[in-house]
């Protein structure tokens, strides 16, 4: 008997088709982290799935829908839905503390839970992917709600008046770089977590000048 006669299941166990669908997608992760979009083949997730290429794309008809469903899968984790919903009770309450809290420690959690994805997505905006901008629309309904929360707070005369946009971007960007710092790159300070986070609502909501006035304050 040939080894071409030798039937599929010689190269994988066979798993129901949504249970097969996940594991490429957790495989892919894995690999296009590493090795960015243009960098892995469906060769190499097949080889590190321990299935053919044909299994692939049975689920997949291109590489980039296997991109697309990776998004698609870490946004419709239940862990996303329920925190954007503590996020939308947060706004209800008029709780600005509060959210600012909540949203930094969840994208400290998210970048630190899952640092593959953190990666692939920085991969995908470098390599100018269109997974980045799915990535950023995929998230942006919390983001246009905060936004959203923003302006209103402003309009209260609760919140400075600034580009509502750019207030939710340095709370964003603030706690998203002490993420990658500390997850991605490895630069560990002293501070730990808690007390970062904490350090980082208060700059968000007081920032950093104390009122004292001396030689060079404007």
């Amino acid at each position: 008997m040939s080894t071409s006669a030798l039937p599929e299941p010689h190269l994988h166990h066979r798993l129901p088709a949504d249970e097969r669908r996940r594991q490429l997608i957790e495989v892919s992760i894995d690999l296009f982290s590493r090795k960015g979009f243009a960098g892995t083949t469906t060769r190499e997730i097949a080889a590190a799935a321990g299935v053919t290429e044909a299994i692939i794309f049975r689920h997949f008809a291109t590489k980039q829908d296997l991109y697309t469903a990776i998004v698609e899968h870490m946004c419709s984790r239940a862990e996303t839905a329920d925190w954007l919903r503590g996020a939308e009770s947060l706004m209800e309450q008029n709780d600005d503390e509060g959210l600012v809290r909540y949203l930094m420690k969840g994208i400290l959690y998210f970048t630190q839970a899952d640092r593959r994805y953190e990666r692939l997505i920085l991969f995908a905006a470098l390599e100018g992917n269109e997974l980045a901008l799915m990535h950023h629309n995929a998230t942006s309904r919390i983001g246009k709600s905060v936004i959203e929360y923003i302006a209103g707070r402003q309009r209260e005369g609760a919140i400075v008046s600034a580009d509502p946009q750019l207030v939710v971007s340095a709370l964003v960007g603030a706690v998203k770089f002490y993420a990658a710092r500390k997850y991605l790159f490895g630069c560990a300070g002293e501070t730990g977590d808690e007390q970062a986070i904490e350090d980082l609502v208060r700059i968000i909501l007081n920032g950093i000048r104390t009122g004292k006035t001396g030689e060079g304050s404007k």
